[in-house]
């Protein structure tokens, strides 16, 4: 993608760089208003302090809500709920409920002391209101409330942001366009000597992603490609409770066997939820959840991971047909449908080591892996 391209992006306009800073306020608990046809104040439920909750309660026109992926909203009520809705709102006191429940609402991890909470109707922007604490990496709780006409003209609000929600929600796909090469370098590795790896960024300065090549898959007709969601405590720590360091390292050794071959190393740890969230899904999995119900538990879908990321590394590697080294029948449906064609599919199988053995089970019982 040349400069040029990069300059006419809808991520290039102070429009849509407002999405990076509203990521980085809503880390930091700073509430952001969101920009549709019934604008509302929002800050995560997991970062807000006394002062975001007096800032919603000073710049609201009714009292707040508390916005939960259905999934989570039915343990909060101990109820079932609509999962075909995109949030579920629970209606807050006036003046706003104490910052330790809402955090307590928002994990399931944390004592769950929680008041008996009133549902109403969740509002239009709930999607998008969610997908910002995504986005953030945070657990997608949001507290939410209808923001007064005139907000930005008084002193609580002059600093606030505002972001398009419908920027929010194009996003990820966006992201994914922006992608460019940034660095690469020959790193000879055990399993493969003749291997490179591409450094990946987009616009955005976020996490770099990372192309482990080996020998000259560019020019191959139809190369090996393995796409891999990084997983700090399998691919470095060497946890026994999943496959991934295996299936890593299984991979680089049979490209370096085959002289050629791409490992699209991805930041997409947990399926896409982060590094915190899946280390709060492996406490939920101490207690008896498998790892498909302990996610949604947390508020997030079985897998949230972009893979317009990996079409658009494919593309400008110059990559276009391939054979996918993968159990994952919904890889080989997602990278299809931005475009990649897929040849053929190559089984990536290994033994379960006594710990993750049930871990591989949910694999392919509930995600349909081909385990077998």
């Amino acid at each position: 993608m040349g400069s040029s391209e990069i300059s006419q992006n809808p991520l290039g306009t102070p429009r849509t760089r407002a999405v990076h800073r509203a990521v980085a306020d809503a880390r930091r608990g700073v509430p952001v208003v969101l920009a549709a046809r019934k604008p509302l104040i929002l800050v995560p439920a997991e970062t807000v302090g006394a002062e975001g909750l007096r800032l919603i309660d000073v710049l609201s026109t009714e009292p707040a809500n508390l916005l939960l992926a259905p999934s989570r909203a039915a343990a909060v009520l101990k109820q079932e709920v609509t999962q075909s809705a995109p949030a579920i709102a629970l209606k807050l006191a006036r003046p706003l409920i104490d910052v330790q429940t809402l955090k307590r609402a928002a994990d399931p991890t944390m004592e769950q002391i929680l008041p008996a909470f009133e549902t109403i109707k969740a509002p239009e922007e709930a999607q998008a209101a969610l997908a910002l604490g995504k986005l953030a990496r945070l657990l997608p709780a949001m507290v939410a409330a209808p923001v007064r006409h005139g907000w930005a003209s008084r002193k609580e609000g002059a600093d606030l942001l505002t972001v398009p929600a419908a920027d929010l929600l194009a996003y990820p796909l966006e992201l994914a366009s922006t992608l460019m090469k940034v660095a690469e370098v020959a790193v000879p590795l055990d399993g493969a000597r003749d291997a490179r790896l591409v450094a990946f960024r987009a616009l955005d300065q976020g996490i770099e992603h990372m192309a482990i090549l080996v020998g000259r898959p560019e020019d191959q007709d139809v190369p090996l490609v393995r796409l891999h969601s990084e997983c700090f405590t399998g691919d470095l720590l060497g946890s026994l409770r999943c496959d991934c360091g295996p299936q890593l390292q299984g991979a680089i050794a049979r490209m370096g066997q085959e002289n050629h071959g791409a490992v699209l190393y991805l930041a997409q740890e947990g399926r896409g939820i982060g590094l915190i969230n899946k280390l709060r899904a492996y406490t939920l999995q101490d207690k008896g959840m498998d790892t498909l119900d302990a996610n949604r538990a947390l508020g997030w879908q079985a897998d949230e991971r972009n893979f317009h990321i990996a079409a658009a590394m494919l593309e400008a590697l110059g990559i276009r047909k391939i054979r996918l080294l993968t159990n994952n029948p919904e890889k080989l449906e997602s990278l299809a449908a931005c475009g990649i064609e897929i040849i053929e599919r190559v089984p990536h199988q290994f033994d379960p080591n006594g710990v993750n053995d049930s871990y591989l089970e949910t694999k392919a019982r509930r995600f349909g892996h081909l385990l077998g």
